[in-house]
């Protein structure tokens, strides 16, 4: 499903993966904690054209009908990177570094933030997205992802 909405553009299942995802927030280390923004993973400008859409900024947006969170674009991608689906953790890694940037007049000072993508493999992105809200100021950073592959 999730390859279906990414490359087949089938958006209609977005409302069922947004569902599936905010039953995520179910999960006790996360039930528990209170979060100030959803930041989705964003796609480089000229990959989000071609693509039309940013899955992870959709999945955010059925999140928050469900948690009622407000979405924080608060990360733009500065850097294209070549798909990683044939790399090692430790090449994703070298691949990410520095993609990532706060964008500009958007604070997450002491902000508590909740990072959404559609699939963890090796937790890379996800890493990197972290690392640069971190340095950023946020007070704490969790991820949610659809899947794990």
């Amino acid at each position: 499903m999730i390859h279906r909405l990414k490359y087949g553009r089938e958006l209609t299942l977005a409302s069922v993966l947004g569902r599936l995802l905010s039953e995520g927030l179910a999960d006790e280390r996360i039930r528990e904690r209170t979060f100030d923004g959803l930041v989705p993973v964003p796609l480089f400008p000229t990959r989000e054209r071609e693509r039309e859409f940013n899955q992870s900024e959709i999945l955010a947006r059925q999140l928050q009908k469900q948690c009622k969170v407000p979405i924080v674009k608060a990360l733009r991608r500065i850097r294209s990177t070549t798909t990683q689906t044939h790399f090692d953790r430790r090449m994703r890694m070298q691949n990410l570094r520095d993609a990532f940037a706060l964008r500009q007049n958007v604070s997450v000072q002491g902000q508590k933030l909740l990072l959404v993508d559609d699939v963890f493999t090796t937790g890379s992105t996800l890493d990197e997205c972290a690392r640069v809200l971190r340095e950023g100021g946020a007070y704490s950073v969790c991820a949610l992802t659809l899947a794990r592959g």
